[in-house]
C-alpha cells in the first residue's frame, strides 16, 4: 500500500459505518487523518467506531442526511470535535428497487433522489463555506458508472448519480479560486450490503458489463479517494475518476 500523507487532516465520511465508507475511513486513519463517521445506523456506527479506535482518532455522528438541518448540526459537531473539516467524502447512498421506470413507485423515486443526490448537496452546502474560510478543502463525491451510462431498471439511482456528477462540476467551478479540490468517482458495483437491495438479475447484468470480469474492491476505491483528498491533488478539480474496470473510459 502506498503511503498517502493525510497527517493532521480532519475528514468526514458519510455512510462510514460499513462498506465503501468504512474502507475509506480505514485508509484515511492509516494515512494519519482524524475521521468523523456519519451514519444513520446508530448501533452499527458504534460497533464500527469501537473497531477503529485502535487505528487512530475517530469521531461519530448519528445523522439523517436527507435532513438539511441535521446535516448542519452534524457539521458543527464534527468541527467542534476536530477544530476544522479539511476533507469530506459523500459516500452514503441507497440502490432503490430494480423496476422499469414506468413502474417505479413515486415514493421510492423520491427517496433515492433524496438520499443519493439531495443529501450530497446538503453536506456540501454545510461544509464548503468552512473550507472557503480556511482556504483549504478536499471533497470527493461517490457517484457511479450508472450516472454515466444509465442502468436499465435503475432510473432513480442512475439519475441521482448523474446529478452528483453535475453537482460536483458546478461546485468545483464555484470554489476554484480557493485551495479547494472537489472531484467525484464513478465506480462499478462493489460487493457490499447494498447488494441486498438489488435483484440477482441486476447484479448479473452489472457484472456482465465489466471487462475486468469482477466487481471493484472497496480497498481499490479507498486507494483512489486517498490521493484525491491529499494535499498533492492541488490542481485537479471538477474531475470524474473512473473505477469501472474498463466499462466506461470517458
Amino acid at each position: 500500500m502506498n503511503q498517502i500523507d493525510l497527517s493532521g487532516r480532519c475528514a468526514v465520511v458519510t455512510g462510514g459505518a460499513q462498506g465503501i465508507g468504512l474502507s475509506i475511513a480505514t485508509r484515511f486513519l492509516a494515512s494519519g487523518a482524524k475521521v468523523s463517521l456519519w451514519d444513520q445506523d446508530a448501533s452499527l456506527l458504534q460497533a464500527t467506531c469501537s473497531r477503529l479506535e485502535s487505528h487512530g482518532s475517530v469521531h461519530s455522528v448519528v445523522v439523517e442526511l436527507t435532513d438539511a438541518e441535521a446535516v448542519a448540526k452534524a457539521t458543527l459537531d464534527a468541527a467542534s470535535a476536530f477544530g476544522e473539516i479539511d476533507i469530506l467524502v459523500n459516500n452514503a447512498g441507497i440502490a432503490g428497487p430494480t423496476e422499469p421506470s414506468w413502474e417505479y413507485a413515486l415514493e421510492d423515486w423520491r427517496r433515492v433522489i433524496d438520499v443519493d443526490l439531495n443529501a450530497v448537496y446538503y453536506c456540501c452546502r454545510a461544509v464548503v463555506p468552512r473550507m472557503r474560510e480556511q482556504d483549504y478543502g478536499r471533497i470527493v463525491n461517490v457517484a457511479s458508472i450508472a450516472g454515466k451510462e444509465g442502468n436499465p431498471n435503475a432510473a432513480a439511482y442512475s439519475a441521482a448519480k448523474a446529478g452528483v456528477i453535475a453537482l460536483t462540476k458546478s461546485i468545483a467551478k464555484e470554489t476554484a479560486d480557493k485551495n479547494i479540490s472537489i472531484n467525484c468517482i464513478t465506480p462499478a458495483a462493489a460487493r457490499t450490503r447494498i447488494f441486498d437491495q438489488i435483484s440477482q438479475q441486476h447484479i448479473d447484468y452489472m457484472l456482465s458489463k465489466i471487462p475486468r470480469g469482477r466487481f471493484v474492491q472497496v480497498e481499490e476505491i479507498a486507494a483512489m479517494v486517498a490521493w484525491l483528498v491529499s494535499e498533492e491533488n492541488s490542481f485537479t478539480t471538477g474531475g470524474v475518476f473512473d473505477l469501472s474496470g474498463g466499462r466506461a473510459t470517458y
